[in-house]
């Protein structure tokens, strides 16, 4: 009786081991692969903003760097690429801007954009789940875009308005 039950604890543990390391490896591998189908598109900029931000080969280059984020297709690519906005984004922050984004709405933008940069990049850094700050990091960047938009769409002008007469 004693051989039986011995002969039955070992077949149990060798069964339950071996299905357990089969789950681990399907979860694994699909926890490295990213979907970018789901991901919102860049907000186009209207043609006059268009016009202005040509000349500006900072704002170029970040958006070279962001145009690569939805051809990643692991976590490691979407590191590269985040290091790299990083990058192309001090630079922005550090250049001159052109004459009407010259304002504290475009920088307040550019600065909500980075804040959601570097949330991307500690998700990744501590191997969570990146897919809700990648997110959040399109939204501010099409925030961004936006405001460009806004900016050259305004026809109202402050110094009227704020002047009492």
């Amino acid at each position: 009786m004693l051989k039986f039950f011995v002969l039955g604890v070992f077949i149990l543990v060798f069964t339950s081991c071996g299905s357990g390391n089969k789950q681990e490896e399907t979860t694994e591998t699909s926890m490295f692969d990213i979907s970018t189908e789901k991901w919102p598109k860049k907000t186009p900029i209207h043609s006059k903003a268009m016009d202005i931000l040509k000349g500006w080969s900072e704002f170029n280059a970040l958006e070279t760097s962001f145009d690569a984020l939805y051809s990643v297709e692991n976590k490691e690519d979407l590191k590269l690429v985040i290091e790299d906005l990083i990058e192309k984004q001090k630079l922005l922050a550090d250049s001159e801007y052109p004459e009407p984004f010259d304002i504290s709405q475009i920088r307040s933008r550019q600065k909500v954009f980075k804040t959601y940069v570097l949330k991307a990049k500690n998700y990744l850094e501590f191997q969570q789940d990146s897919q809700e700050p990648t997110l959040e990091m399109i939204n501010a960047y099409n925030g961004f875009r936006n405001h460009f938009n806004i900016i050259i769409n305004n026809t109202l002008d402050t110094k009227l308005i704020l002047e009492e007469g």
